[in-house]
């Protein structure tokens, strides 16, 4: 290299020109023959001249092995002393090994200053964040934490590196913490800080077994929630004492012989729309019992067999005006553990909606059933169907596919949303299938620690129609 000075600005303009210096081996090789041949060529004119030729070329190799020995000894002393400096000035196979690697090491240093500065920035936003974001490694052991962890979480300098369930020592979140699969929607628990105070926390698993915790405050949310369910259980209380008064008037008035007849089609509208108001009252009040009592415990054992055969006749009552082929199936040898009272509104819930769905004439199929280690109730109908994109929504409170249809089958829009909490307080889940024109199969499914064996299971199976 004639001019190390250049080496630094190894990025620079001047890099072009040393990289085409030392493009190819040849061209290095070359270089040291050049010397080599220059110092024999020497050597042998000294040699002749003082007629000791053979001696003069072994001192001249001895002179070129010298100066390659002093080469490879400045690249060690460079490479292990000063390899953040440019590299001694030598030409040929040294010269060349020496400013292929400085140019890597300029190349990783680069590479290393931009993920630094990209840590850093990423950090930064971090610290800014109002959410609480926490790295919790392998072991289970704090790692790093943002400002909001502090002030959410309660966690402080001296709580690095020690374990998570010694400093958040929530039974929920411990059991969120050990089966984070088992909670899809992360966790709310009340703060430890401040009473009246709820924290949303969501864990990720990343790498062997760490853990990304993101937790932020949910105490507006969870107030707003709680102002919604006081003002629609007040409300719906209040509607109760007007609606029975009103329903038992316009039935009396409705079964006096006295009224004109052209006024019994008014008085038939008001009963229906009473009727509807009543049931939509109840299952407002349904809806909001079970959130209230979602922590209760589900321990009852449901003899299934018995409940299918009632949800069953219940079904040949309310299919009288429409006509349907009711098949029932009863597969599964198992029992349920859960409330009988909110599974069979569940259940009927299901039934009704696939009978009033389903156009004159059809079939629906009722039917429990083992999958592997669940089990499924399950109300398959030949109805009008529902396209896939109203699928998701199908849950929500007061969701309708065709508003005009469910105003003419008198539903309320909250039988589904029932069905989602009991199923969900029951550790269940609501699986739909459903092609427009073609029909749906709505299937509750029980995980195994919900299912109950009974004794003789001989008596649990029948088929019916």
């Amino acid at each position: 290299m004639s001019d190390s000075s250049l080496l630094p600005d190894d990025l620079n303009d001047d890099s072009d020109s040393q990289h085409e210096r030392y493009s190819a081996l040849k061209t290095y090789i070359s270089e040291d023959i050049r010397k080599l041949a220059l110092i024999l060529i020497i050597a042998g004119f000294i040699g002749l001249g003082i007629n000791y030729f053979i001696l003069c070329i072994c001192l001249g190799l001895i002179v070129f092995f010298a100066l390659q020995l002093r080469s490879l000894y400045l690249v060690n002393q460079w490479i292990s002393q000063h390899s953040n400096e440019p590299p001694p000035d030598l030409s040929g196979v040294w010269g060349a090994l020496l400013f292929n690697v400085y140019r890597a090491q300029r190349r990783e240093r680069t590479m290393q200053a931009e993920m630094v500065g990209l840590i850093d920035r990423a950090q930064s936003s971090l610290m800014a964040l109002e959410e609480a974001v926490v790295l919790v490694d392998e072991q289970h052991y704090l790692e790093w934490w943002n400002p909001a962890a502090e002030r959410l979480l309660g966690l402080k300098f001296g709580d690095r590196k020690r374990p998570v369930q010694t400093i958040m020592r929530n039974p929920e979140f411990i059991k969120y913490f050990n089966h984070v699969n088992d909670f899809p929607d992360g966790l709310v628990i009340e703060s430890s800080l401040a009473a009246g105070r709820y924290t949303q926390i969501k864990i990720t698993r990343f790498g062997y077994d760490s853990r990304l915790l993101v937790a932020y405050d949910v105490t507006r949310i969870r107030k707003l929630e709680q102002m919604r369910k006081d003002f629609v259980d007040n409300v719906s209380h209040e509607l109760r004492t007007p609606l029975t008064v009103l329903s038992g008037y316009l039935e009396t008035l409705y079964e006096n012989d006295e009224m004109p007849q052209r006024w019994r089609r008014a008085f038939d509208q008001m009963q229906q729309q009473t009727r509807r108001m009543n049931a939509l009252v109840n299952d407002l009040l349904l809806l909001s019992r079970l959130e209230s009592e979602s922590l209760q415990s589900k321990n009852q054992i449901i003899d299934m067999a018995e409940l299918m055969n009632q949800l069953f006749d219940d079904a040949q009552g309310y299919n009288t005006e429409y006509g349907h082929t009711l098949n029932l199936n009863l597969e599964s040898h198992n029992d349920l553990i859960g409330s009988d009272m909110e599974l069979a509104s569940a259940f009927g819930n299901l039934i009704t909606n696939a009978i009033k769905y389903t156009p004159p004439h059809g079939t629906v199929t009722i039917s429990w059933q083992d999958r592997g280690e669940e089990a499924i109730f399950s109300v398959q109908d030949t109805g009008i169907g529902i396209n896939s994109l109203h699928l998701p929504r199908l849950t929500e409170r007061f969701y309708r596919v065709d508003s005009g249809r469910s105003r003419e089958t008198g539903g309320t829009g909250l039988g589904l949303a029932i069905v989602k909490h009991v199923l969900a307080q029951h550790d269940a889940y609501l699986e739909v299938e459903s092609k427009e024109q073609l029909g749906s199969i709505f299937r509750a499914v029980f995980p195994k620690h919900r299912l109950h064996p009974p004794e003789n299971p001989s008596d649990h199976l029948m088929d019916g129609e």
